[in-house]
C-alpha cells in the first residue's frame, strides 16, 4: 500500500524511516557510479566555479564526483537528516566547499540562485499537483535565464511505485509540459537501471535550459 505524505513532517520521517532501514548503497535507485548524470553536467559545458545544487542527492555520489572533478561551489539538498549525515561523513574534509541543506524540495526557498540544478529522482514522487507546483516554483527561484536543468524520472514503463510511495512516469514532451515554457528541452534519453537489488527500472533521462 502507497504511504500517503501530507506534511514536510511525514515525508521527512518516512525518508529517514528508509534510510535508516537501508544503507544508501541498498536503496533501489542507487547507482555505483552517477554516470548518466556526469554526462548530462559535462555536456553543459558548465564552468567548474558555477554553483551546482543536487536535489535529493543523499544517496548519490554525484558530489563525491564533482568534488573530484574539481568543481568548487556545490549544495546537496536532501528531506532526509539521516542520510546527510551519511553524506557529510563520506565526504570528510572534501567536502569542505559542499553546503548541505536539509528541506522537503516542496518547502524550499532558494536565497540564491544556480547555474546548475541536478534531481535525479525526486520529481516523479511529486503525484500531487500542488507538490508539482512547488517544486517548480522552488526551480523558477533557484534558476536564471541560461541556467541548465538535468532531471531524471521513471520513464513511460517505470514504476508506478517506490519505497512505499507512488510515483508518477513521464516522457520527455510530458516532463517539459510540467516544467513549464521557461525551460527548453535540450536533450533526452531513455535507459534502464539496474538496482542493487537486482531488479530493473525505466528512467528518462532530460536537459532543459532556463530561458
Amino acid at each position: 500500500m502507497d504511504t500517503p505524505m501530507s506534511d514536510d513532517t511525514g515525508r521527512q520521517q518516512h525518508w529517514d524511516d528508509v534510510y535508516t532501514q537501508r544503507a544508501p548503497t541498498e536503496v533501489s535507485w542507487f547507482e555505483m557510479q552517477p554516470l548518466r548524470s556526469l554526462q548530462a553536467i559535462e555536456a553543459t559545458e558548465i564552468d567548474k566555479s558555477s554553483p551546482i545544487i543536487d536535489v535529493g542527492g543523499g544517496a548519490s555520489t554525484l558530489v563525491d564526483e564533482l568534488v573530484k572533478r574539481g568543481f568548487r561551489d556545490l549544495t546537496v539538498l536532501d528531506i532526509s537528516a539521516t542520510v546527510l549525515a551519511n553524506v557529510a561523513s563520506r565526504l570528510g574534509p572534501a567536502g569542505r566547499n559542499v553546503q548541505i541543506i536539509r528541506q522537503d524540495i516542496t518547502q524550499f526557498r532558494p536565497t540564491r540562485t544556480y547555474g546548475l540544478w541536478h534531481d535525479r529522482a525526486v520529481f516523479h514522487f511529486l503525484t500531487q499537483p500542488q507538490d508539482r507546483g512547488a517544486y517548480r516554483s522552488a526551480l523558477l527561484a533557484g534558476t536564471v535565464p541560461g541556467s541548465h536543468v538535468v532531471i531524471a524520472t521513471f520513464g513511460p514503463q517505470g514504476p508506478l511505485r517506490c519505497s512505499g510511495l507512488a510515483t508518477c512516469r513521464y516522457d520527455a514532451s510530458g516532463l517539459a509540459r510540467a516544467l513549464g515554457e521557461q525551460f527548453e528541452l535540450v536533450d533526452w534519453m531513455v535507459d534502464v537501471h539496474s538496482t542493487p537489488g537486482g531488479g530493473q527500472q525505466q528512467f528518462l533521462h532530460t536537459r532543459f535550459i532556463r530561458t
